[in-house]
């Protein structure tokens, strides 16, 4: 039965110091939700309190209409993936995957015939009768999933699952997870520290920072539109620039920077555009030509990217990062202006620099 998971202003404590500040989240049926952080971000404690590891010190967590909240972990019936496998080393590749039906007492018939057909499924079935120290990193972990998904868990979670792993197999079994999941439509809680992976197998992503969620949405919408500056830092919003609206004409509006700079900005392209806004922008988002209308700059370090020079620019206001043609390269030292693309840019409210 597929469930959802919730938890409810859940607060925890390591000693004196709080790790979890009232965190609320909901995991819908089937959703696969990736907490998404650096490290001390509190992504790691989250996924501890829900398995039963840790008791949080308030609120409560519920698996669909299960309190979870004082359970002890064997009663959870939940589904774990590590990062370092946690394979038995002295049992086969069947008998590791059926290790939680025979704990649950699963007939040996039942729990071979189900063993076999999870192994089947994550593409083991040759190697059933292996031995862990006869697979690779890839293998072990696939064989790691396949055991908590063969006792069919109403809630299956991972904890950086992929880091052991080269660059390729992280590319590999992310795909394989994915698939995985939606073929069974397990409700997942996925932590890691890696965007690229939490945005490729997510349905959405929760950004952590201090024991809080700074924003909880689909990859498209974090990209895109994140929410504040921390949040528009992480997924890659290098310029945050303070501006205010001087005019607005039609859907254009003329804003300057603190050091009385103005640009013109289209609300059609950008959104609604307030009085007073950060605008965010990428090194793509901003563009750097030798005369024009934008911020004037000094140009400084100039660094080749293959599809583009990359800037760094000084301004009255601050430093940026920016990109600027192939075809006209400009030297550092010299005096151009600075523009937003539009596309590429987006509107933080003024509070969230």
């Amino acid at each position: 039965m597929t469930v959802s998971l919730t938890l409810e202003n859940v607060s925890a404590h390591y000693g004196s110091t709080q790790v979890l500040k009232d965190l609320s989240l909901s995991v819908q049926a089937g959703e696969l939700v990736s907490l998404l952080g650096s490290s001390g971000c509190g992504k790691t404690t989250t996924l501890r309190l829900v398995a039963g590891f840790l008791q949080p010190s308030g609120g409560s967590i519920r698996l669909g209409e299960r309190d979870l909240t004082r359970l002890p972990a064997h009663q959870r019936d939940i589904g774990l993936v590590f990062q370092n496998y946690a394979l038995f080393p002295h049992l086969s590749v069947r008998d590791n995957v059926a290790f939680g039906l025979k704990q649950r007492g699963i007939s040996i018939a039942d729990r071979q015939r189900r063993a076999d057909a999870m192994l089947d499924l994550v593409g083991l079935s040759s190697f059933a009768d292996r031995m862990p120290a006869a697979l690779s990193g890839g293998q072990k972990q696939r064989v790691a999933l396949a055991r908590a998904l063969v006792i069919e868990p109403p809630l299956l979670m991972f904890d950086e699952p992929l880091s052991n792993l080269d660059a390729k197999l992280r590319v590999d079994m992310r795909v394989e997870i994915r698939r995985l999941q939606r073929a069974n439509g397990t409700t997942s809680l996925y932590v890691t520290h890696d965007q690229e992976e939490a945005f490729s197998i997510s349905d959405r992503v929760a950004i952590m920072n201090a024991g809080r969620i700074m924003q909880l949405d689909t990859p498209e919408v974090l990209y895109q539109r994140p929410a504040n500056s921390f949040v528009a830092r992480f997924v890659g919003f290098e310029n945050l620039i303070a501006m205010r609206t001087v005019s607005r004409e039609g859907e254009n509006v003329i804003a300057e920077t603190v050091d009385g700079a103005q640009l013109r900005l289209s609300q059609e392209r950008l959104g609604e555009i307030p009085d007073r806004f950060i605008l965010a922008a990428r090194p793509d988002g901003l563009a750097v030509a030798r005369e024009g209308e934008g911020m004037p700059l000094t140009l400084g370090i100039r660094t080749y990217l293959g599809r583009a020079y990359q800037y760094q620019c000084t301004t009255a206001s601050g430093t940026y990062l920016a990109n600027g043609s192939l075809a006209e390269p400009l030297e550092p030292g010299a005096q151009a202006v600075l523009t937003p693309v539009a596309e590429q840019c987006c509107i933080l409210p003024a509070e969230a620099a």
